[in-house]
């Protein structure tokens, strides 16, 4: 099932839950983000390395962002990709639009959200062809985050289909000026060092509808990023040893391969 794009009115900050009762015993982290190569059907491992989760992306490959609610109520999840909000496209910031996760929800995040029932789909790809940088923000290529928000408890129905919030404060996107300075300021380099982005691939069917979400707080109850790059700059960088490399180039054997019996070799 998908998940609920949580559109909101744009609103002020809540400075907090006022007059609504919050939902008790809170759980830490309830969100899990892991990302799934949609080409091949493989989940893809992540390697930790310096405090950072790292993923190895195929080029070309078109990719999604799993999430599971691992929670008992209903959460926001702020979607970043490059540093690009993947519901409005703006320069991401916790306060704006997301997806809302039903209580033990998962759901797959294939693409930008177009509209209600499309999105253009996830792809690895060359750093300047990805979103972030074709759209003059190439500052953050090769991040995928999360910021996560509970509900302000209040009884409501809850719909089968899934659902979009609105921001709750509407924040411009960075101005052009700023854009600039990230290409002068080292960031360009920093992109190109990137091997790999995401970029805008073809549209596909994915049915969203719009919902209805008070966040308990002002800020995010859970912040978790993975970053992702091509298996071999994750070599050069030290983040998959080597030995490691070379062994997953050797197939494992199958119990299965297929096919019937073959007559021996005279």
């Amino acid at each position: 099932m998908g998940a609920l794009l949580a559109t909101l009115l744009a609103a002020p900050a809540l400075a907090g839950p006022r007059h609504v009762r919050p939902y008790p015993s809170p759980v830490a982290d309830p969100v899990q983000m892991t990302l799934v190569d949609r080409d091949n059907g493989d989940w893809l491992p992540t390697h930790p390395h310096r405090g950072e989760q790292w993923v190895a992306g195929q080029p070309g490959h078109r990719y999604a962002v799993r999430l599971t609610n691992t929670s008992d109520r209903r959460v926001l999840v702020v979607l970043s990709v490059d540093g690009v909000n993947a519901v409005s496209g703006e320069t991401a910031d916790p306060s704006q639009a997301g997806y809302v996760l039903q209580p033990w929800q998962s759901t797959e995040i294939g693409g930008w959200r177009k509209s209600l029932g499309e999105v253009a789909q996830f792809v690895f790809t060359d750093p300047r062809n990805s979103y972030a940088s074709r759209t003059g923000r190439p500052r953050n290529v090769g991040v995928i985050g999360i910021a996560v928000f509970e509900e302000a408890w209040h009884p409501r129905p809850h719909p089968h289909a899934p659902g979009i919030a609105k921001s709750e404060a509407s924040r411009a996107d960075a101005p052009a000026a700023d854009m600039a300075e990230a290409e002068s300021s080292g960031y360009a380099s920093r992109a190109q060092r990137q091997q790999l982005g995401t970029g805008h691939g073809q549209r596909e069917w994915s049915p969203a509808s719009r919902t209805h979400f008070v966040r308990a707080s002002r800020h995010p109850s859970q912040v978790s990023e993975i970053r992702y790059d091509t298996r071999a700059q994750l070599v050069a960088r030290g983040i998959i040893p080597r030995w490691r490399h070379h062994r997953d180039g050797i197939a494992a054997p199958r119990a299965f391969p297929g096919g019937f019996v073959a007559d021996p070799p005279r």
